[in-house]
């Protein structure tokens, strides 16, 4: 099958590149030869790790002492970079200090709120002058429960600057999945909003309080931030805690605050997986390694540079929040949307593309595919000049979704799909700017990473489908999960499957030009007949009916083999039958193949989801095999899942 080329940038482009200009910087410290290929410099990058990590610091610039060496170990998770190197994260996000902007704040309602670097600098010491006065120490855990404010920004920048380690929930998450999240890391600080406002509801947060300090002894201050625009909501106090209101924090007289250095592998933050198989995993990231390998996707991927605006639709409680806040490394400004991202109107988000002259547009592959069955993109409204990538993670993004953003939003734009995961709170596969952008594919593998599919034996395969892995060591392998003795778990989540080789977990494809296929979670691979298929291959034809709304295709053990179930959500107005049930059978057959075809399709209400919008296939396969869901607080609509118990349908 013919691929197809959606876009591919200039040669002015290329010469105005940040690529190129590393090119010519690795030229002049390494005798590399500039050739505007990017599977040379690829090769390179991974060939050479010592120098290539060594040259992202100069080449972006990083404050901190340097130390070039490299100590490999047989053991993947225990080669060191840059060890007796130190640097302060928060200095480094501090990259300006004047009057322009750096954070633009919009809420759903188009309440808008913008903070200067100069603003950032002196809050953040303030905040710096608090954490001392309350004798916050190193390495100390800050909770964050909080939306996506520019106060977040602010405390999460202080917690590093201090050498404490950060961690946030976004406020949809319920007063037990906070509990189970914080109270395994046991914070001194939580740091919580007032309330928050989705789809035009106020959802009262301040409540839930006291409960939640009841269950986390360790929390002794609490930080409380007033939503923007908003009276003040009653609070209830309890015992043995001391909190203190924002505004009092804001009128500290901060004093100078030589930024310490850490060693490049002090701890940063700790996130959260997302799966509903058990309890959390507390992932706990390093410093030196975030801002390298941030600095290097920004810069080097998605071309970032001095003053232009990036966007990423996310809460506090996802890994691009994080990706997102480091983009101030690159002295860019970065613009936050909180709430419901298709409030009053469904391209509420193009619409603030549009206004805030936003030249990366982050989203997710599902918000693509809604603002695609909505039409609202029909005739061109909005002048998107500035706009020069948009990147889409979150789930595999379909041809369909490509040609979407090609037809509807921008035809001259770089539409970078990327991949990772919390698990290293960056990505193993993703766009630059010397490849063409091919339908349904990510363009390659990220500088430095020696990504590639294997089958089942551990052998490499090409344009078949197989299990991603890292063969090589880079510097966001996790240092820890919180409270996991003689790293039992950790070693079990990446090194179980392959000796001594990264195993991420999806089931992905990559082709002989070097780009890449994402076909879903390895653990919700589909294997009738033992033949394995990815969801996305079904997916990508359901999602072309009007019909549907949206869809959650799962397998279920029966008769000894696996058979194929679909549950669809009906878009208002339609009906489901019999009719539309053949259709979707047929093209599934016609354009996936025979074996892709659902042995069921089921009508739903709705699907379950996490926080940041991931459809969660596991949960369903247990739920109608019968087996308990551990972690339905990761889930945004946990109720949803007593639809899928006991269906008289699957019992036959």
């Amino acid at each position: 099958m013919k691929t197809k080329i959606l876009w591919q940038a200039s040669e002015l482009q290329k010469n105005k590149s940040n690529l190129f200009k590393y090119e010519k910087f690795l030229s002049s410290k390494f005798k590399f030869k500039v050739k505007q290929n990017y599977k040379n410099l690829l090769s390179w990058s991974i060939n050479n790790p010592k120098n290539f990590w060594s040259s992202i610091w100069d080449f972006t610039k990083v404050r901190g002492i340097k130390n070039k060496k490299y100590e490999r170990s047989n053991i993947f998770y225990k080669n060191k970079f840059f060890k007796n190197s130190k640097l302060n994260f928060a200095e480094n996000l501090l990259s300006k200090n004047d009057d322009s902007k750096a954070i633009t704040f919009v809420s759903e309602n188009g309440f808008k709120k913008i903070r200067t670097w100069k603003e950032l600098n002196i809050n953040v010491h303030k905040l710096i002058s608090f954490f001392q006065s309350i004798k916050i120490k190193e390495k100390d855990r800050i909770a964050a429960y909080l939306p996506n404010l520019i106060e977040t920004v602010e405390t999460f920048i202080a917690t590093s600057a201090v050498g404490s380690i950060w961690s946030s929930c976004s406020p949809d998450f319920g007063i037990n999945g906070v509990i189970e999240r914080f109270s395994q890391i046991n914070p001194k600080v939580l740091i919580i909003c007032d309330r928050y406002f989705y789809n035009g509801k106020e959802i009262n947060v301040i409540k839930r309080l006291p409960l939640i300090l009841n269950k986390i002894k360790s929390i002794k201050h609490v930080i409380i931030i007033n939503y923007p625009n908003s009276s003040f909501l009653k609070l209830t106090k309890i015992k043995n805690v001391k909190y203190i209101r924002w505004n009092s924090i804001m009128k500290i007289k901060s004093k100078f605050f030589k930024f310490k250095k850490f060693d490049f592998d002090h701890e940063l933050a700790i996130l959260y997986s997302s799966g509903t198989t058990g309890k959390p995993k507390c992932i706990c990231h390093k410093s030196g390694g975030v801002l390298l390998q941030h600095l290097k996707e920004h810069q080097l991927h998605n071309e970032i540079k001095e003053n232009d605006n990036i966007f990423y639709f996310t809460t506090c409680g996802w890994m691009m929040w994080n990706w997102l806040v480091t983009a101030l490394a690159s002295k860019a400004s970065i613009v936050l949307f909180e709430g419901f991202p298709m409030y009053k109107r469904d391209d509420l988000l193009i619409k603030l593309a549009h206004e805030e002259k936003i030249t990366l547009f982050g989203v997710s592959a599902k918000y693509i595919d809604t603002l695609k069955k909505s039409k609202i993109l029909k005739k061109k409204k909005y002048n998107l000049k500035n706009l020069r990538t948009i990147c889409s993670t979150g789930s595999p993004l379909s041809e369909d979704g490509f040609k979407f953003v090609y037809k509807k939003i921008k035809s001259n734009v770089h539409l970078a799909s990327i991949s990772g995961g919390t698990d290293i709170v960056s990505c193993f596969v993703l766009g630059n700017i010397y490849e063409p952008v091919i339908s349904g594919q990510i363009q390659n593998k990220g500088l430095g990473m020696d990504v590639d599919i294997f089958d089942e034996d551990g052998k490499p395969i090409i344009n078949k489908k197989g299990e991603l892995v890292c063969k090589n060591a880079f510097p966001t392998i996790p240092l820890k999960f919180w409270n996991d003795k003689k790293n039992i778990k950790f070693k079990k989540a990446y090194f179980n499957k392959f000796k001594n080789i990264w195993h991420h977990g999806d089931y992905a494809e990559v082709k002989k030009s070097g780009g890449f296929i994402i076909y879903g979670r390895s653990d919700t691979t589909l294997n009738p007949g033992g033949v394995r298929l990815g969801t996305s291959e079904i997916y990508s034809e359901v999602e072309k009916f009007k019909e549907i709304k949206e869809s959650i295709v799962v397998g279920q053990s029966w008769d000894n083999d696996i058979r194929i179930i679909l549950f669809v959500v009906m878009n208002q107005n339609y009906k489901f039958n019999n009719e539309l049930i053949k259709r979707i059978k047929s093209q599934i057959k016609i354009n996936a193949s025979p074996r892709h075809v659902p042995s069921k399709i089921l009508n739903v209400k709705d699907i379950p989801r996490t926080k940041n919008g991931k459809i969660v296939e596991l949960a369903v396969k247990n739920i109608i095999e019968g087996n308990k869901i551990k972690n339905k607080e990761a889930l945004a609509n946990p109720e949803i899942l007593n639809d899928f118990k006991n269906l008289k349908e699957l019992k036959y």
